[in-house]
């Protein structure tokens, strides 16, 4: 590897070198935090789309579906499969349902800091995301209902407008800290 690749593998993204320089300063002061691996970080984010009922009827669904997650994410989702039979929604046993993505280093750190500044203020009559969504252990669920707020996806060419699941996992061990984290990349919470 050449020393320009190598300075390229290492470059951090604008919110890892902010977490680096401010936030964990700021969390190790606000909890008296003695040592500086203790204070909350980023684990991984965790992003999932399902096509709903069309994956039954139309099998092409589930992969329009995982490409327009490979557009917003970044990376190739891994496809989802039904665990159980269900003949109330015509499910069967091993059939493509969804799919998902885990993001962890870099393209975490990427997808947060577009997903704060760029695609929730496009969401219609925006005024902060549910600070109660903490799950008592330091994750942070959110769910999306127009997966078109990413500049990623082209309207034009998007067939069914559909959500998706963001779950925010940290090494934070109560939802406090994992909120103050969040707060320090610019989450915008309700008041």
């Amino acid at each position: 590897m050449s020393k320009e690749n190598k300075n390229v593998a290492k470059a951090k993204t604008r919110l890892q070198n902010r977490y680096e320089t401010t936030i964990r300063k700021e969390l190790q002061e606000k909890f008296g935090f003695k040592n500086e691996m203790q204070t909350p970080k980023l684990d991984k984010i965790v992003i999932s789309m399902s096509p709903g009922r069309d994956a039954v009827v139309d099998r092409k669904a589930v992969e329009s579906v995982a490409s327009d997650l490979a557009l917003i994410a970044g990376q190739k989702p891994v496809i989802t499969k039904a665990k159980t039979s269900n003949a109330s929604f015509k499910v069967r046993e091993g059939m493509d349902i969804g799919c998902k993505v885990t993001l962890r280093g870099a393209q975490m750190y990427e997808f947060l800091d577009r997903l704060v500044t760029i695609a929730l203020p496009r969401v219609r009559d925006f005024r902060g995301i549910n600070g109660k969504s903490f799950d008592g252990r330091g994750n942070y669920a959110m769910g999306i209902t127009e997966h078109i707020i990413f500049p990623e996806i082209e309207y034009d060419k998007v067939d069914k407008i559909r959500g998706m699941d963001i779950n925010i996992c940290t090494t934070a061990s109560n939802d406090d800290e994992a909120k103050e984290l969040l707060k320090g990349f610019d989450m915008p919470f309700k008041n």
